[in-house]
């Protein structure tokens, strides 16, 4: 909770507990000083801390009117005190939802090539926590202002709004963006969004969820370049399971997130060696000795892959390679090569 505000909602608990202080005060004076009863108690007491200007239960003594002198003067001392505290409250609430929001968008504005996710149900979550774990920069785009509170626990820079809208689109800064998640339920809204942000960023990496696989051709039309389909893979896991549980037992144990426990690395010939002299091979790069990582597959300049690439394959400017490794030895070709994550 932002502390000004922390700060107001103590006096304002204080302001209360002195409301309530004086009003057993008030009651407890009139029963004892007049002798009322104490629903007759209470009510002088309500009507004298309001100053609604009604008339006593009984005409009052001496004794009892200078107590009520005192009380209304106490009365409207914390009253007044109360409502200013209160009213400074919310004045002060809206200001520093206007100065956090202002903040937030400061942040997003300094992104360059960042990830935009739309949505933050359980695939945009999924993807902003291993999106934070390999320490990648990006901003959700959350229609729910409910979904506030949440995100700012989870320390997500984050847009509240309708991604459907350019204007929320821009804020998040799809125009500097290098990918675009939509992780929206619905295929219409997905579909929506995709071709806004396409029209807005013609060279942007998207990615789409579709939940119908009539969906996908679609969406592949609108300008997505990769759509997934959450409940196809899950049944294909579950399947794989069954027929080859040993593989994909080894394969759920490889990391692709966070600098500590990656196992898998792709990485741009370009990171390696001069890609000016054409004559290099896979054997040149020689990684397994200098790494003691594997080279796995092979990504071309017209990105088709290459599994288990022969050693004396030719590497092509603008190509990437893909490695297999334990964490130590990622972390090595990290720093033999300077490959920044």
């Amino acid at each position: 909770m932002n502390p000004l505000i922390k700060f107001f909602r103590t006096k304002i608990y204080t302001a209360v507990l002195l409301l309530i202080v004086l009003l057993l005060i008030g009651v407890a004076g009139y029963k004892i000083i007049s002798g009322y009863t104490w629903v007759d108690a209470l009510y002088m007491t309500v009507i004298t801390m309001t100053t609604v200007g009604f008339g006593e239960v009984v005409p009052l003594d001496n004794q009892a009117k200078i107590f009520t002198v005192f009380l209304i003067l106490a009365s409207v001392i914390i009253v007044g005190y109360a409502l200013s505290i209160i009213t400074e409250y919310i004045i002060s609430k809206n200001d520093v939802e206007e100065l956090k929001h202002r903040k937030m968008q400061k942040k997003i504005d300094a992104f360059q090539k960042h990830i935009v996710i739309c949505g933050y149900g359980r695939n945009g979550r999924q993807a902003a926590q291993k999106l934070m774990a390999y320490k990648r920069e990006f901003v959700v785009i959350e229609k729910d202002k409910e979904m506030e509170e949440r995100l700012e626990l989870d320390g997500v820079p984050y847009v509240i709004g309708n991604a459907n809208e350019d204007e929320i689109l821009i804020q998040s800064g799809v125009q500097r963006a290098s990918c675009f998640i939509s992780a929206l339920p619905n295929d219409a809204d997905n579909l929506f969004v995709v071709l806004s942000a396409r029209q807005l960023n013609s060279k942007i990496n998207i990615i789409s969820r579709a939940s119908q696989e009539s969906s996908y051709d679609k969406l592949k039309f609108a300008g997505a370049n990769n759509v997934i389909l959450p409940d196809k893979i899950g049944g294909d896991h579950m399947a794989s399971l069954v027929v080859v549980p040993g593989l994909m037992e080894f394969i759920d144990n490889l990391s692709i997130v966070g600098k500590a426990n990656i196992n898998i690395e792709e990485v741009a010939v370009e990171k390696l060696f001069n890609t000016n002299n054409s004559n290099k091979t896979i054997k040149d790069l020689d990684l397994r000795r200098k790494t003691g990582c594997n080279i796995i597959g092979y990504k071309d300049a017209h990105g088709e892959y290459i599994v288990n690439p022969e050693a004396d394959l030719k590497i092509e400017p603008k190509s990437k390679i893909i490695v297999l490794g334990r964490p130590e030895q990622i972390n090595t070709l990290n720093s033999e090569y300077n490959i920044e994550q």
